[in-house]
């Protein structure tokens, strides 16, 4: 059954007894509230634990009630007097020794005729509440080691387990520090008090709700030898004649208190060890007289013997030491001071909680080293239970002091970091609302800005918007550069929990005003365009445009981090055109502001080829753009002149073929076709006919011809045919390879069809019959006679020769033939001749070049070429 539920049955059935409640007359009502019974501690359990809290600030404490009827049952006169008079002196001397070991006092005792009653800081049980819960709960039976007995605690119940036994499962970091304070607690009674506890037992140890344990129960205290604390001192030992509710626990007692009359500080050391033994044996004591003294030394002989089996139980580091202190001998037991240097106490979590006990007696630099540093690197090592039993309450109380706020909210920030959704609602939230309203220190502001995002992850969506928010929205405000600052980073680290409206109506005017008052402040710009940054996804394109872009113009690019930060803004805005960043804007806005800083010094390598890499990315979107426009605005051109860009555009030349041989020639180096050649040869001067005829002549220098062979030498004429011309290589005997001597003309591959494609063709390129030249298929009369009648075909409505080469006419033959009969033809047509471009000529490959019969063809042909230039000029009148 839960303690809460116990108690509460417990109370229900006291308050039923009793018509009136005994506590309404006590004058301690007057200034406290009070609730159930959660505990007991004392000589006996006599004193009752309840909660409570005072009236006038509601101050959570504990009220302890003595109810003077329990004497009375004692059947001896003037009892109960002594039994009042013992513990109203033990509430005096508990106020007389204030240290944070000792439980604190709230309110000094309080008597009535039926109560005697005062307040403390709050407490969850004695120590021999706890451990009377683990022995009844054990294996172990017998007495309980508390002594506690029915008719001594009249509201507990026949049952194996007491009434007030307390259900707390001790840790072990609690264990230790548990026993490092009774002990210091001891030595500074010892030392600074002078005094000897000589009740140092479980029923006066309290352990309050910060999970400390505290020294109580100064009812049979003794002062010391004034020359040696060590020295014994007289004292009475333990009697049946008197009642165990004026005696000190005979389970506990050192043996020289019975034995020799006597008691030092060595006493209570004895009484500790016996303490640590109880708390490692299931909550049972080593002794277990029954309040009998012929019992208790029965015991006392074989106490050795039980140390030895009780140590596996005990933690190594601290056996000895409880070996040392349960000698019989008291001058072999260690002193307080002692025991506290031994390596059991030496943990740094033990030590730090043991500093945040006596915080309040440090000065404000001493408590902001520790909250900064300490506190904060030892929270991973102190269990969580502590984190929230004791560590958070004294940072709560903390947290109302302006001048060490910033210094404690370092690991209350851990805390929330740490701690679970319910934790942080229920325990830590109450108290972060009234700091983020209440004034502030500049650092303490700070703080919680620096951590917004912290508080936010565990803070309901609601209390975001009513309790959080406001404290960012007041610091973007602030007039301090240390708050706008912070304030700055907090929205880049808040961004995920800011909806689009509040960005675009409260962060991003905030954000402009803040710049507009601080662009002198490198830090400050850095934050706002990280804070720009960070919320150009939530904005509009209208707001990008009108507010953005305009701040980043204004941003003084001098500090290389401050460039660095504008150009990433402009590499997320190139990213996507919902960004508004349009090509207009970055030729005449952006780009002039980005070039300068190309030769900035103050740039490394890397920020350089950051701006670089966005200059260039600029560069490209307006090259497309423009590109496409302009191609756009080039096909509405007239005809033909819209073509002639494109022609070169993709001409052959700009392609990557590879190299090939035409069968049947014989070609040391195919590059340039024959009539390439021989217009190259007729340009440097040989001939006139030749540079009239590809558009070389004197008074057309700019002939589209000679453009396109100057410019590309090793262009073939058939790259620039439009239609493929088809060829029938003629064999020059009838045993030249591929020779066809009693069949058709063997069907010769043109460069622009595959390997495997043939193609028919009714051109004929063998020479005339009769003639003395030679029989080669590549013969310059016939390729040019050929041509021109292709050309003629093409540009002229009259034919200028009609019937094939190979009739038996020359090539001067047929010029001249025709030259009466369409003489008017030609001259209209000598204009567009001459602006003949090489994409309308057909292209033959090269003849053999080591040859006699070319040799001779050729210096044949000149002389014949020009007569006939000379005859067309007399005629056309040139």
């Amino acid at each position: 059954m839960p303690a809460a539920t116990m108690f509460s049955k417990f109370k229900s059935a006291t308050t039923s007894a009793p018509p009136q409640n005994p506590y309404d007359n006590n004058p301690i009502t007057q200034y406290f509230e009070i609730g159930k019974q959660v505990a007991c501690a004392g000589p006996e359990l006599i004193w009752k634990i309840h909660e409570g809290y005072r009236k006038t600030d509601g101050k959570e404490c504990s009220i302890f009630v003595f109810e003077k009827r329990t004497a009375e049952k004692l059947h001896k006169p003037k009892r109960k007097e002594t039994v009042t008079e013992i513990l109203r002196a033990s509430v005096k001397q508990l106020e007389r020794f204030r240290h944070p070991k000792i439980l604190q006092i709230m309110h000094t005792v309080e008597e009535s005729s039926e109560t005697l009653s005062f307040a403390t800081e709050p407490v969850i049980a004695s120590l021999a509440n706890i451990l009377a819960y683990q022995e009844a709960g054990g294996t172990i039976t017998g007495p309980p080691s508390t002594g506690a007995s029915g008719q001594h605690c009249p509201n507990s119940v026949a049952t194996n387990r007491p009434a007030h036994a307390k259900e707390y499962t001790f840790l072990d970091i609690e264990l230790k520090y548990g026993i490092l304070q009774i002990t210091e607690a001891l030595s500074f009674l010892h030392y600074s008090g002078q005094v000897i506890h000589k009740n140092v037992c479980p029923s006066s140890i309290l352990i309050t709700k910060k999970g400390t344990w505290k020294l109580a129960g100064f009812e049979f205290t003794e002062r010391t030898n004034e020359t040696d604390a060590t020295d014994p001192v007289p004292c009475q030992p333990w009697s049946t004649r008197a009642s165990k509710l004026v005696q000190p626990n005979l389970d506990y007692m050192a043996p020289e208190i019975q034995i020799n009359s006597s008691c030092s500080i060595l006493s209570d050391m004895f009484s500790l060890g016996m303490v640590i033994c109880a708390i490692f044996n299931h909550g049972r004591s080593l002794i277990q007289s029954g309040n009998s003294t012929s019992t208790y030394l029965k015991q006392m002989e074989l106490l050795d013997e039980a140390v030895h089996n009780i140590l596996p139980r005990i933690p190594i580091p601290l056996q000895e030491a409880t070996t040392r202190l349960l000698k019989k001998s008291p001058g072999a037991r260690p002193t307080a001071q002692l025991l506290t240097l031994i390596k059991y106490f030496s943990d740094p979590a033990v030590q730090a909680l043991q500093f945040l006990d006596v915080i309040n007696m440090k000065d404000p630099t001493q408590k902001t080293h520790y909250y900064r540093s300490t506190l904060r690197e030892v929270l991973p090592f102190i269990p969580r239970k502590l984190w929230w039993q004791h560590i958070w309450p004294n940072l709560q109380q903390e947290m109302r002091a302006d001048e060490v706020l910033a210094a404690v909210l370092q690991p209350a920030l851990t805390l929330v970091q740490e701690s679970s959704n319910s934790e942080y609602e229920a325990i830590i939230l109450p108290t972060f609302k009234t700091v983020f309203v209440a004034p502030k220190s500049i650092q303490a502001t700070v703080a919680l800005l620096e951590n917004l995002h912290i508080i936010l992850e565990k803070t309901p969506r609601d209390d975001i918007r009513t309790e959080v928010l406001p404290l960012l929205f007041n610091a973007l405000e602030s007039t301090t550069i240390q708050v706008q600052s912070a304030a700055l980073v907090a929205v880049t680290n808040v961004y995920d929990y800011l909806d689009d409206i509040t960005i675009k109506k409260l962060v991003l005017p905030k954000l402009k005003s803040v710049f507009e008052k601080n662009q002198s402040d490198l830090k400050i710009m850095g934050n706002v365009l990280q804070c720009v940054e960070r919320t150009l996804d939530k904005l509009d394109k209208s707001q990008i445009i009108d507010e953005v872009l305009p701040l980043l113009l204004e941003v003084r690019l001098t500090d290389p981090d401050i460039v660095v930060r504008v150009v990433n803004i402009y590499r997320i805005m190139l990213c996507d055109k919902k960004y508004g960043l349009t090509v207009n804007i970055m030729a005449t806005k952006v780009m002039p502001t980005l070039l300068p800083q190309t030769v900035n010094p103050s740039l490394n390598l890397e920020q350089f080829m950051i701006l670089l890499e966005v200059l260039q990315e600029m560069l490209d979107q307006i090259d497309r753009q423009q590109r496409n426009k302009l191609k756009l605005d080039n096909l509405s051109l007239p005809s033909p002149d819209r073509h002639r860009p494109l022609r070169h555009q993709f001409s052959s030349d700009n392609m990557n073929a590879q190299q090939f041989n035409i069968p049947n020639l014989r070609i040391d180096q195919r590059k340039t076709s024959s009539a390439e050649d021989m217009a190259r040869k007729n340009s440097t001067g040989s001939g006139a006919l030749g540079s009239w005829w590809f558009g070389g002549s004197p008074s057309s220098p700019d002939s589209n011809f000679l453009r396109v062979v100057n410019a590309f030498p090793n262009r073939r004429l058939s790259d620039n045919t439009l239609m493929t011309p088809k060829i029938r290589i003629a064999p020059s005997c009838a045993s030249s390879p591929g020779g066809t001597p009693g069949g058709g003309l063997p069907i010769r591959r043109h460069s622009s069809i595959g390997p495997q494609e043939r193609r028919g063709s009714n051109i004929n390129l063998s020479p005339p019959t009769g003639g003395s030249m030679p029989n080669t298929s590549s013969s310059v009369p016939f390729l040019l006679s050929s041509s021109m009648q292709s050309i003629r075909s093409r540009r002229t409505s009259t034919v200028l020769s009609s019937g094939p080469l190979g009739s038996g006419s020359g090539l001067l033959q047929q010029l001249g033939s025709g030259m009466s009969t369409v003489q008017s033809t030609v001259v209209k047509q000598s204009s567009k001749i001459s602006n003949l471009k090489p994409l309308e000529l057909l292209s033959y490959a090269p003849a053999s070049r080591n040859t006699s019969a070319t040799s001779s063809f050729q210096r044949s042909f000149q002389k014949s070429q020009k007569k006939a230039i000379k005859n067309l000029r007399k005629s056309f009148k040139l």
